[in-house]
């Protein structure tokens, strides 16, 4: 999906996301995707240059593995003079800790550069299923 590199584009995107991943991901995980992808979007907007028509791409793809849906996000714009790291912030700061909060719940993350831009994805391993046939001891 294409959203304008506007602070509303992240708020297109969550709703989006929600909407597209209602049945298929647990609550949860919806709201750490959410999280992660708005983030994300906005750090898109406060730090990077917008793709040609003013915009960023925002993506998601889920991937079947043996353990269950892989799911991957990517927000792609136009890039930056300097690339995307997590900072240390004070705890008076206003602001430097997303990429942090992308870290913490996403399995992992990275940046890809191209002659056009970059993207930044996030990917978020499978929840195990409950095993009924383990029984926990207490």
């Amino acid at each position: 999906m294409v959203v304008p590199h506007h602070p509303a584009g992240a708020r297109l995107a969550r709703h989006r996301l929600s909407d597209e991943l209602a049945d298929v991901v647990p609550p949860t995980l919806r709201a750490d995707l959410i999280a992660v992808l708005a983030e994300l979007v906005g750090n898109a907007v406060r730090h990077a240059r917008p793709l040609p028509g003013g915009v960023i791409r925002v993506a998601w793809r889920l991937r079947p593995s043996p353990e269950g849906t892989v799911i991957q996000l990517r927000v792609t714009d136009g890039g930056a003079n300097t690339g995307p790291r997590i900072r240390t912030a004070s705890p008076d700061a206003a602001d430097g800790r997303g990429l942090h909060i992308v870290a913490g719940l996403a399995t992992r993350w990275g940046v890809e550069r191209d002659g056009m831009g970059q993207r930044v994805w996030a990917e978020f391993d499978p929840v195990p299923a409950p095993r009924p046939d383990l029984v926990s001891a207490g």
